[in-house]
């Protein structure tokens, strides 16, 4: 997904968009067609800002606001991952 999706999709401003990239939270692969410069975001940056906006938005600084949001997505991969096990039995 490119930055105008991004943003499109979770609603927030390019500036926070490329300080999540700035401070290293988040990491786009970054293709240069002549003199542009594309970004293209995977499923996992997409959860990550997505989760990072919404604590951001709840008030919190960047640092904590990354720190819950990798705790949140944490939580829910090893519950997916609880899930599937329970399923295979």
């Amino acid at each position: 997904m490119r930055t105008p999706e991004l943003l499109a999709k979770i609603d927030i401003p390019r500036h926070k968009l490329y300080y999540l990239e700035q401070k290293g939270y988040i990491k786009p692969h970054k293709t240069v067609i002549g003199e542009k410069e594309f970004r293209e975001y995977n499923e996992e940056d997409v959860k990550k800002v997505e989760v990072i906006w919404k604590y951001l938005k709840k008030g919190f600084k960047y640092k904590i606001a990354f720190e819950k949001a990798m705790e949140e997505i944490s939580t829910l991969q090893m519950s997916l991952i609880k899930n599937e096990s329970v399923e295979k039995q």
